[in-house]
């Protein structure tokens, strides 16, 4: 486990043997190794300039998402490779980006569980997805299955509108006893997306993530949740807002999906009320910026010695160098909060807005999996005298969330090909490095 942050010497870890809180973490000792899991309908996002005609030829509604049937997206990738009209072809689907830029992040491993093709040929999507995602993330659990991975083709025109062709292939149809209990149970995070339960009544998806959730559950394992499109939620708010209560422990939005979920249009206020639901928030606001919002026991809060910011909560980042904590592990929980604007102002040039998102929930589940890595190595750390759900407070993991999102603005992929520089300490790791 690559912890996150550059730290003062004696705060790495492991740190010299000499330090009497880390006696147990022998040379002779092996570390107990830490992973998360996630569930994905594994795809691949195409994109291509194509003329008008090529729309027509195809009966695709020009600025458009519609779902096409597999022989059709032969069809239509066969015409668009002999022509060479592909831009780019990368690895995709929310929870693969973000397992591959955890792993990436953490230099530790991943699991995926989803449909992959069983026959891969050179050239081909599977293929393609398989080049472009981390050695570090284990496949070794994917279902293999007869037909096309999921792919995403987006056409873009002359005049640059965008028209998406999508083909589900086998996407949805991950059967719940390719999942593997042990790993689940055992795990720092379980990683899911609104997609997975918005499947057809037919495909199994659904019913294998709810399993999944419920071996977490059962375990103790926090379940994390991003939340997909606006869409998806607009039209069963009241269902999603008992599924959260009921199985998540962070939920990862946009300000729109935020909206969409609490009917609230500052994403702040979205923010606290989705902490009724839930013991952690993540919300990416676009130029706005990144907020972090989350609980801790009123004696475990720390002040922030950093600017009062003004809001629809007044002075909200007050206790923003807090770690964050459950609800229900707090004897006088208080709601804690923290905000920070694009790093650096936000780059020149946006090359790709697919992904920005799973970066920072990448960066938020490296904090997480590091203080469960830490707690099972070093259990007598002063670190973990309270349980927390992170190893860094509010303010650090919103500073390297936006990194990492900066890094994903800057590409084309939506998937990071190497680690960040080591990110910056502050003052406000004296509270808790000692």
């Amino acid at each position: 486990m690559k912890f996150p942050g550059q730290r003062k010497s004696k705060h790495f870890f492991p740190v010299e043997s000499r330090d009497p809180l880390l006696s147990e973490l022998s040379p002779l000792n092996k570390p107990i190794a830490s992973h998360i899991c996630g569930i994905d309908q594994v795809m691949v996002d195409i994109e291509a300039h194509v003329p008008d005609s090529f729309l027509e030829k195809y009966q695709l509604s020009k600025g458009h998402s519609m779902l096409i049937d597999p022989a059709k997206a032969a069809a239509i990738y066969q015409e668009l490779t002999e022509q060479n009209l592909i831009v780019s072809e990368f690895a995709g689907g929310t929870i693969g980006n973000t397992l591959h830029n955890y792993s990436v992040l953490s230099d530790d491993r991943s699991v995926l569980f989803g449909v992959m093709n069983e026959s891969i040929r050179v050239g081909s999507s599977s293929y393609r997805y398989l080049c472009n995602t981390s050695s570090k993330v284990d496949l070794n659990f994917l279902q293999p299955a007869t037909g096309s991975i999921g792919q995403c083709i987006t056409l873009i025109a002359p005049d640059g509108e965008r028209s998406f062709a999508i083909n589900k292939g086998v996407m949805d149809l991950l059967e719940s006893h390719y999942l593997d209990q042990t790993m689940v149970q055992t795990g720092s995070a379980l990683v899911i997306s609104a997609y997975l339960v918005r499947c057809e009544d037919h495909e199994p998806m659904k019913a294998t993530t709810l399993q999944a959730v419920a071996w977490a559950k059962s375990a103790g394992v926090p379940v994390v949740l991003t939340m997909g499109t606006k869409f998806i939620v607009e039209d069963r708010k009241d269902w999603w807002r008992d599924f959260i209560r009921d199985n998540v422990t962070v939920v990862a939005m946009n300000e729109d999906e935020a909206q969409a979920l609490t009917g609230e249009a500052d994403p702040l206020l979205a923010c606290e009320k989705v902490l009724d639901w839930t013991d952690m928030v993540l919300c990416t606001a676009g130029p706005l910026g990144l907020y972090l919002a989350s609980y801790v026991d009123e004696e475990q809060k720390r002040e922030t010695n950093r600017q009062l910011l003004p809001g629809a909560l007044a002075e909200f980042n007050r206790y923003e160098f807090s770690r964050p904590m459950a609800k229900g592990d707090c004897e006088t929980p208080l709601k804690v909060y923290t905000h920070i604007s694009p790093y650096m102002g936000g780059p020149d040039s946006i090359k790709n807005t697919n992904g920005a998102g799973d970066g920072a929930l990448a960066a938020l589940l490296h904090d997480m999996a590091a203080n469960d890595y830490h707690r099972l190595n070093v259990p007598g750390s002063s670190k973990h005298m309270v349980k927390y759900l992170a190893y860094s407070s509010l303010s650090q993991i919103s500073k390297y969330a936006n990194r990492v999102s900066y890094e994903v603005l800057v590409q084309h992929s939506p998937r990071l090909s190497k680690g960040l520089p080591e990110r910056e300490d502050s003052l406000e790791e004296a509270y808790w490095d000692r």
